[in-house]
Formats: C-alpha cells, structure tokens, sequence
C-alpha cells in the first residue's frame, strides 16, 4: 500500500489559487455598482436612513421635478440637504416605498446615466408613478448621484 504524503504548502497554495482565479466572478460591472447606489438610496429612504440617502449623492447633488400645471410644464428644484431632512423627519409609522421597475443603465468611464421608471407608495397606498433620470460620477469614495430629475403622474404606468 502507497503512503500518503500530505503536504501542507501545496495544499494552501492550491486554495489560494482557487480562491483568486474565483475573485472575478464576484466582482461587480459599472451598471451594477451604479444600481446599488440607487438601490441603496431608495432603501435608505424606505428605511429613514438619512445618512444612507446622503451617502448616494455627492455634496454638490441636484434634485429637479418635472411639474405639470394647468398654465404649463415646469421644474421645481430642490436641495440634497432638504430631501435628507425630510426623510430623516418622516413620521415613525409612515413607510416612503419607491419601487424602481427596471434599470436602464449607460456608463461611459466616470460618468454614467440610469432611467428607472418607478411607482411609488405609502404605507402601501398607491400614490404616483413616473421616470427617474439619474446622473452619476464615479468619485474617489465610488459612485456618487450629482444629479436625478423626476416625473410624476398617477397614470398611465407601466405595470
């Protein structure tokens, strides 16, 4: 009968081996690093995790809305800072739900741009739909919003 020679070198070289040839099946593409920053900013508002929300953006972030009014379309404006007050001020028992459709995401290097179609709820009432128009910069910290414009309606929406 043979002797087995156990060795241990050769074994944890062989692991080692076979853990970084695994490595890249791990690591995420651009667009799916730009979805966890919109994932992640939507959690944090469903969960009224200001600093989450704050962490999506960049300081010098931009939020717009697209009005319609009877005397004609408009864009409302309003600061990062507010929004994260206002997410961080929701009452306790009020549940801020924004579910993202489908991710259309295009990067180019550092700058990329999503379209989320959305619907949103609260307290899982139905309140509006519409699209998410995100910019985003790949900064020193990782991905960042510098800028997002919305569009709100109650109908028609996308299913």
């Amino acid at each position: 009968m043979e002797e087995f020679n156990f060795q241990p070198k050769k074994w944890i070289l062989a692991g080692i081996l076979v853990c970084l040839l695994g490595l890249p099946a791990f690591a995420q593409t651009p667009e799916q690093e730009v979805e966890a920053v919109i994932r992640s900013l939507f959690d944090g508002m469903k969960q009224k995790n200001a600093e989450q929300v704050a962490a999506a953006f960049s300081p010098e972030g931009l939020m717009q809305t697209v009005q319609q009014k009877p005397e004609g379309t408009t864009v409302g404006s309003n600061s990062v800072a507010d929004f994260v007050k206002r997410i961080a001020g929701t009452p306790a028992g009020t549940i801020l739900d924004e579910r993202i459709l489908s991710y259309q995401i295009k990067v180019d290097g550092s700058m990329a741009s999503a379209w989320t179609p959305y619907q949103f709820y609260v307290n899982d009432t139905f309140s509006h739909c519409g699209v998410n128009s995100f910019q985003l910069v790949k900064m020193s910290e990782g991905w960042k919003i510098v800028y997002i414009i919305d569009t709100r309606r109650k109908e028609p929406c996308q299913e």
